[in-house]
């Protein structure tokens, strides 16, 4: 028990002097009480307040009286304080994904109900975490923190008491951003163009989705361009302007009422190109009873796209339909069509294809009967056959030699009239003839006969070979004579010329007592020559190498004997040169040059100067020589005289000169030096 009381007398106001003319007004009363909590029964008795300074006293009696109450509880059926209460009623509330929902549910009953939660079938009693229930009087909360996709379910509230029971149930709806478009994929490809597809996400976001985003970059670039700022409502969209030949990717957005879905998987990078234009120039090579060979030229365009083969196909005259002739693509611009009906009138056409398809086809203008059709016999030799061909021995001779002919015609090889033998090889086919050989011999050399001959027609032709080696040394190598320094040295052509000709000779000589040998004369073309510049004194052996047009010989001819070089009495007699005289006078090569400098900035004074002996110079100022004065510095290097001018003042321009002089005379140069003042 707390007691509070007080008491006391007030103190007289002060006196004022002199008294003012105003009246005082009396203070205010003062208050004093006495307060017991929570009064018990020893509280009961009377009670004095004796103010301080008065004489007077009030009393007082507390009387305790004790009163017994009975209390009967109260029962009341639980009741969940919503709109939706009741066992057939539902509400449905929606979050959006990442917000926070907090359902406080207003409970009431007497004694205090049951709170039981349930998330669908099962039972919800999380205290803590992301999810939690929270509980106050007469109040259940359930709460949410940054709802997600799975918190969506059906919740059902119930309360219960001794008296009765009560539910609610409510339906949690979490909407979000749709997920990315699915199966995003190029269907087609153009020049400058390319259609892209996608299938719809699997889940919406719990709201429809109102449309697509679409965005495309270059391979290896981060930077993506957005090609549309309106929602696009459909699964497929033509994207344009593009380059050809560059590879893209492309992605997609999903966009609902909550907003725009994460990206798609990029596309499997895709290259616009277009299909090239149709080949060119195609024509009938060839045909025969099953067969039709077809020649063209490559598309006019091609693009970026390359070309990877071409399509042929046939059709009978007044047929549609289209019968492909190779499975493969073929790449060169050129094919035989085999296996065709023997007297049909067939169409044929060639179509180019690439990565980007199928290009327009190319069709030849008539039909073609197929049936053969007899050509003369015709032998095409190529024009380094119409001379003799010239092979060194051991090495290969392969001689492809083309015909015309239809039906394919006989091909016989003869030499000189009598068959060939086995060393050499021949390979036929229907439009050319091999003559081949491994290893030439010199045997092998001579007139070769080729005739094709078809029933009663035929050609013929005349191939000439000749097989050549190095030649044999040259013969009878001898000294014919010798004068002076000079020697003449003749031969005999050699008894072996390698089957060609002789186109020259090597001449070498060697000092007999070295027995070096150097090279005198190449490619010389007669069987003789004069060796000069012989050394006197000295015994020389010649030997001569025979030339063809394989190479030189193996081995030389050697002279059978030698040129000597005789010594001869000489004297030396020394020319008699008079002595020149180099003395000069004075002579400036290159002369002063009137200039100007700044004030304050050194300058410098060039000349050239010629003499022999050496000129002694003098510099002169105004026609008055320089002479130890520090601010001139004057310098002669090899001819070339320098006068520097320390910082010069505006007392310094004048006319100066440089004078040379020696013995033979002077010489005199001179200049204007005019000094400016910076303002």
């Amino acid at each position: 028990m707390q007691r509070h009381g007080g008491g006391g007398v007030a103190a007289a106001p002060p006196v004022l002097w002199p008294p003012p003319t105003l009246p005082v007004p009396p203070p205010p009363p003062r208050i004093h009480k006495l307060v017991i909590d929570d009064v018990r029964p020893e509280d009961e008795g009377d009670y004095t307040f004796v103010p301080d300074g008065y004489a007077l006293t009030l009393s007082a009696k507390l009387n305790f009286l004790e009163i017994k109450v009975e209390y009967v509880p109260k029962q009341e059926p639980p009741k969940i304080h919503l709109d939706c209460s009741g066992k057939s009623s539902e509400n449905t509330l929606v979050v959006v994904a990442g917000n926070k929902l907090r359902l406080d549910v207003p409970i009431s009953g007497e004694p205090a109900p049951t709170v039981t939660w349930m998330k669908g079938d099962e039972v919800f009693s999380a205290q803590e975490g992301r999810a939690r229930l929270e509980e106050k009087k007469e109040l259940s909360s359930f709460v949410i923190e940054s709802a997600e996709r799975g918190d969506e379910a059906r919740y059902t509230i119930r309360v219960t008491n001794p008296v009765g029971e009560d539910t609610a149930t409510i339906l949690i709806k979490v909407v979000d951003v749709p997920d990315p478009p699915e199966a995003v994929r190029i269907t087609s490809v153009g020049e400058d163009w390319a259609v892209l597809t996608w299938d719809p996400p699997k889940y919406d976001g719990g709201q429809p989705v109102t449309g697509y985003l679409m965005e495309r970059k270059k391979k290896g670039s981060m930077r993506w361009v957005k090609l549309n700022f309106d929602v696009y409502p459909e699964t497929t969209y033509e994207s344009t302007r593009m380059i050809e030949g560059m590879l893209y990717e492309m992605r997609v957005f999903a966009v609902n009422a909550i907003g725009i879905s994460q990206p798609s998987h990029n596309t499997q990078p895709f290259m616009p190109i277009a299909p090239t234009s149709e080949p060119t120039h195609l024509m009938l090579e060839d045909v025969t009873d099953t067969t039709a060979t077809l020649k063209w030229r490559p598309p006019e365009r091609i693009g970026a796209g390359g070309i990877d083969g071409y399509l042929v196909e046939y059709c009978r005259e007044g047929s549609d339909e289209w019968i492909p002739a190779n499975t493969e693509l073929v790449e060169r611009c050129g094919f035989t069509v085999r296996g065709l009906p023997t007297g049909e009138k067939l169409l044929f056409r060639v179509i180019g294809v690439n990565i980007a398809g199928k290009s327009p086809p190319a069709t030849l203008a008539q039909p073609v009967t197929i049936r053969e059709i007899v050509e003369r016999p015709k032998i095409r030799l190529p024009r380094q056959l119409r001379q003799t061909y010239v092979r060194k021995v051991g090495e290969q001779v392969n001689l492809v030699i083309p015909f015309q002919g239809k039906p394919r015609p006989q091909v016989t090889w003869t030499k000189e009239g009598q068959p060939l033998g086995e060393d050499i090889h021949i390979r036929n086919s229907d439009t050319d003839t091999v003559f081949f050989i491994r290893a030439a011999a010199r045997n092998h050399s001579g007139p070769y006969q080729l005739r094709l001959q078809i029933e009663n027609m035929e050609d013929t032709a005349t191939l000439r070979l000749r097989i050549i080696e190095r030649p044999g040394p040259p013969r009878a190598v001898q000294v014919k004579d010798v004068w002076g320094f000079n020697a003449l040295l003749e031969w005999e052509p050699p008894q072996d010329d390698g089957n060609s000709e002789i186109t020259g000779y090597t001449v070498q000589k060697a000092d007999k007592k070295t027995m070096e040998w150097f090279t005198v004369y190449e490619h010389n073309r007669l069987p003789r020559c004069t060796v000069s510049e012989l050394v006197m004194g000295n015994e020389y052996l010649f030997r001569v190498y025979s030339e063809n047009q394989c190479g030189t010989s193996e081995t030389p001819g050697l002279s059978t004997n030698t040129a000597v070089i005789p010594k001869a009495g000489l004297t030396l007699k020394p020319p008699k040169y008079q002595e020149h005289d180099f003395r000069s006078a004075p002579q400036f090569l290159t002369p002063l040059v009137d200039r100007s400098a700044v004030a304050g900035y050194t300058t410098a004074l060039n000349c050239a100067v010629r003499g022999h002996p050496k000129p002694k110079v003098v510099w002169l100022k105004n026609q008055v020589a320089i002479g130890e004065d520090p601010r001139f510095l004057a310098r002669h290097s090899q001819g070339v005289l320098t006068l520097h001018i320390r910082k010069p003042g505006p007392f310094d321009g004048g006319v100066y000169g440089c004078r040379a002089v020696n013995e033979l005379g002077e010489a005199l140069t001179e200049c204007k030096l005019e000094i400016r003042v910076p303002q």
